[in-house]
């Protein structure tokens, strides 16, 4: 039996039978999603002309497959590197047209649950759950991270300050870390971490910035320096529900998981929810699309209330930094149009020696520049909305990898992707310090 729940249309109906299924067969290993994905593939694909760009979006259609990258198929044209989730039966009836076509194409992966399984690494579940050795090269469920973050606010209470912004459409806490050194009147960067919930890497990077914040305040000086003067509010996980479907029932689920009074898909995508352009190009008005805009401009209860608390401290809140993946790109406004922001040469100076950091590390070369240039463009992003409520940098950072391994980035590389993205974020932190007003 397959998993229904990876299916975005009308099989989502069915989605707690699957799950029932899941817990009776494999208590406590959900992670592996009961073979869900056994035979799919990820294959990529760059049309070279329009027939062919026509002729792709028609079988995307056709067999609805899960589009990796870019994240509508709107966005498919001359030279876009598209890479497609496809299950296994619609696999070869996929490879078969483009042979047909003569499309070129490359498999990305072969076997996604074996892909699936082989990542898992089962060894490393040993220190999962002893907070004391907490193990920040693997990836956490979102009970453990709101465990660490209850235990960090006890044990270090001259730094961190552990409050909730609200709740989530189901009805879970909405966390948030204040990191830094108490006093009045300072400014902060807010950071935030898995707002679409199929990129785990995101997560595992703002546990990680938190980690390194706490062990080398006293023997970097740049930290010392960005702890005193600043304050970090830092949401490991924004769309809670999301992130939870996608451990336990699917991988590679994006959007949040509100239900719809009219259809039967779940979700809506929190990058494109906010009130900004909202709903425009680059967003999708039905539900069941993977970049649906909502039914109206903060409709997602995680959306409206990390708005209000940007809202409410906008006039100290001066770097707006939010995690996603897979590109390697560092983005700036705008993203909903082709447009140059005022203060370009400040923040485009701050990107560039940010990605410069970031490259001096492992080699590893980032994209940099304004998201509907060097991305495409998209309306009711959380990055254009921050800049336009007054926070001077706003950016948003695509992490490893380019595809080879897309959503499923293996725990050994949560190691080198989180250090040298650690120098990237202190390079804008200390530019924020120097430069801005």
């Amino acid at each position: 039996m397959k998993c229904l729940g990876k299916h975005r249309g009308w099989a989502a109906a069915f989605l707690p039978l699957c799950w029932l299924f899941l817990k009776i067969l494999q208590p406590g290993h959900s992670h592996l999603y009961n073979n869900c994905y056994a035979g799919d593939k990820v294959i990529r694909f760059i049309p070279k002309t329009e027939e062919e760009v026509y002729a792709l979006k028609k079988i995307s259609h056709q067999l609805k497959v899960d589009l990796w990258q870019p994240s509508s198929i709107s966005y498919v044209s001359e030279g876009t590197v598209t890479d497609v989730h496809i299950p296994q039966n619609g696999s070869r009836a996929l490879l078969a047209f483009l042979q047909e076509a003569n499309i070129q194409y490359k498999i990305l992966i072969e076997d996604l649950q074996k892909t699936l399984e082989k990542g898992s690494n089962l060894q490393t579940q040993r220190n999962r759950r002893s907070l004391s050795g907490y193990n920040y090269e693997v990836y956490h469920s979102l009970e453990e991270i709101q465990n660490w973050m209850h235990h960090l606010n006890k044990t270090h209470s001259d730094l961190i300050h552990m409050f909730s912004i609200g709740r989530s459409y189901e009805g879970r806490s909405l966390f948030i870390l204040k990191l830094g050194r108490r006093s009045r009147l300072k400014r902060a960067v807010w950071i935030d971490c898995g707002i679409h919930a199929r990129e785990w890497i995101g997560p595992a990077f703002c546990q990680w910035f938190v980690k390194e914040a706490l062990l080398t305040r006293k023997s970097d000086p740049a930290m010392r320096k960005m702890l005193n003067h600043l304050y970090f509010y830092i949401m490991p996980v924004f769309n809670v529900d999301g992130y939870h479907f996608s451990w336990t029932n699917d991988r590679f689920w994006r959007k949040t998981r509100s239900r719809n009074s009219r259809f039967r898909c779940r979700g809506v995508d929190a990058n494109r929810n906010w009130k900004v352009k909202w709903c425009d190009e680059g967003a999708s008005m039905h539900p069941c699309d993977d970049t649906y805009c909502g039914p109206f401009p903060e409709s997602e209860p995680e959306v409206k209330a990390v708005a209000n608390f940007l809202r409410k401290h906008r006039k100290h809140i001066r770097a707006y930094l939010s995690f996603h993946a897979y590109a390697q790109m560092l983005l700036y406004p705008y993203s909903y149009k082709y447009a140059t922001i005022p203060n370009f040469s400040c923040v485009e100076s701050a990107a560039y020696k940010a990605v410069n950091a970031l490259q001096s590390v492992y080699g590893v070369r980032y994209r940099y520049g304004p998201a509907s240039t060097t991305l495409y463009v998209s309306s009711g992003s959380s990055m254009d909305w921050a800049y336009k409520n007054g926070i001077p940098y706003a950016f948003a950072f695509e992490l490893r990898d380019t595809g080879h391994f897309g959503f499923l980035l293996p725990e050994m590389l949560i190691k080198p992707t989180c250090t040298e993205t650690m120098l990237a974020v202190k390079n804008i932190t200390m530019h924020l310090l120097k430069k801005c007003p």
